[in-house]
């Protein structure tokens, strides 16, 4: 096969471990090999526009620049590019949040050995690829329960343990307000209480652990 036919693909993630066995897997395959490896998101900018890989395997959470942001600056001078999100998390928030960004194609790092191939193989010839059981949650929840930014800084003040007077000094606002937005972030998680709510924005992506 010559090398036009050959699909150029650029490895972002934080761990080096991670990258080589990706890349070893990619290179093992006739039609296809990396052509750089970042380990974050600034990184990935720079090599994006140096090597102009037709796919882009790119970790989500990493530090400083995410993968989202990455995705987001790289599409906003290069349109037609492609990307297959890398994470560790099921939840559905982080995927919908992903492909609004610009990415086609989302493989959690489990299923790497035997989804990995298949995957950069159906985003570059321009299809989309989702896990079922994600694609399942994004079905489940409708936009309606969107936590909205400021109920998003409570619930990672409620997560770090703070009280509502604490997040309310915080985020400057009155003790009530906090309230509220608890009652309606309960609402919409569908959460019994304060930690279950903490335990179900992290299952689905909102914050972190």
């Amino acid at each position: 096969m010559t090398e036009l036919h050959v699909i150029r693909v650029l490895i972002v993630d934080d761990h080096p471990l991670m990258r080589s066995g990706i890349a070893g897997e990619i290179n093992a395959q006739h039609d296809m090999k990396v052509v750089a490896e970042a380990s974050d998101g600034e990184e990935a900018v720079a090599a994006y526009r140096v090597h102009r890989p037709d796919v882009t395997l790119m970790d989500i959470r990493m530090p400083g620049v995410s993968g989202i942001e990455a995705i987001t600056r790289i599409r906003a001078d290069f349109p037609t590019s492609r990307f297959v999100i890398l994470t560790s998390s099921a939840g559905d928030v982080q995927a919908v949040r992903a492909f609004q960004a610009g990415a086609t194609g989302y493989l959690l790092k489990n299923l790497l050995r035997t989804e990995l191939i298949e995957t950069i193989r159906l985003v570059h010839a321009g299809k989309r690829k989702m896990p079922p059981e994600i694609a399942q949650q994004i079905a489940e929840h409708s936009l309606e329960d969107t936590v909205t930014a400021r109920e998003l800084e409570v619930l990672r003040g409620v997560s770090r343990g703070r009280s509502n007077k604490i997040i309310a000094d915080d985020l400057c606002i009155s003790e009530h307000t906090v309230k509220n937005h608890i009652k309606s972030i309960l609402s919409k998680l569908d959460a019994s209480d304060r930690t279950d709510a903490v335990v179900i924005g992290i299952r689905r992506g909102y914050i972190e652990a």
